[in-house]
């Protein structure tokens, strides 16, 4: 994927907040496909990769690769949750759960130490294997395991047993769940916040209009 933007994303808060609350969503959307089929979508898996290892990217655009579409399952599970689509309750309860361990890690400033340092050497393994090689996505999900997965509340993923038992899944469940935590933080840095979910739902469904 290219790193360069194509298509300039609106200017305003509402609209940042979402597409940030996409990739979390996203990502909630993409550990349930896997934790069911085994598979997932490979431009959707390919964004949350990215923008996880790409820690100083050059604009916001580029933290999802330059284009609205690359978070489009994420923000189908959006108009979701704003009430025009049937929503798949247990991809919001992953997002908000998300949401929830954001929030711990943001205010643990040890941790969030420990994780820009987990991460840096990720990036350096990318920048030599290829951002999706499976060393990298090991390395993703044992940085999730070390750091998230360590506060007492923890996300418990549902699926079939024997495929979240197969080579390689764990990691890439725990690698998309890292992916949800880089868009959470992404959110609140654009001044999301959970209560405006709540009270400002009008701001949202109009920023989700502009990309549909």
């Amino acid at each position: 994927m290219s790193a360069t933007p194509i298509h300039r994303a609106p200017d305003t808060p509402a609209a940042r907040q979402a597409l940030a609350l996409a990739g979390v969503f996203q990502a909630a959307s993409l550990v349930d496909e896997l934790a069911r089929t085994g598979q997932v979508d490979t431009r959707a898996w390919e964004t949350l990769i990215n923008a996880t290892v790409d820690t100083n990217p050059e604009s916001f655009e580029a933290i999802y690769g330059g284009h609205p579409n690359n978070l489009r399952r994420g923000l189908d599970t959006l108009e979701a949750l704003v009430g025009r689509k049937q929503a798949n309750p247990v991809v919001l309860r992953y997002g908000f759960s998300l949401l929830l361990l954001m929030n711990k890690l943001r205010t643990d400033r040890q941790m969030m130490d420990v994780l820009g340092q987990k991460l840096t050497h990720v990036q350096g393994q990318a920048e030599h294997f290829g951002t999706t090689h499976e060393n990298v996505i090991a390395s993703l999900g044992e940085t999730y395991q070390e750091t998230i997965s360590t506060f007492k509340t923890r996300i418990v993923v549902q699926g079939d047993p024997s495929l979240l038992q197969t080579r390689m899944m764990p990691e890439r469940v725990r690698a998309c769940l890292m992916a949800g935590i880089r868009f959470a933080l992404l959110w609140h840095q654009q001044g999301g916040r959970r209560w405006k979910l709540v009270f400002q739902r009008k701001a949202l469904r109009q920023a989700l209009d502009n990309f549909s």
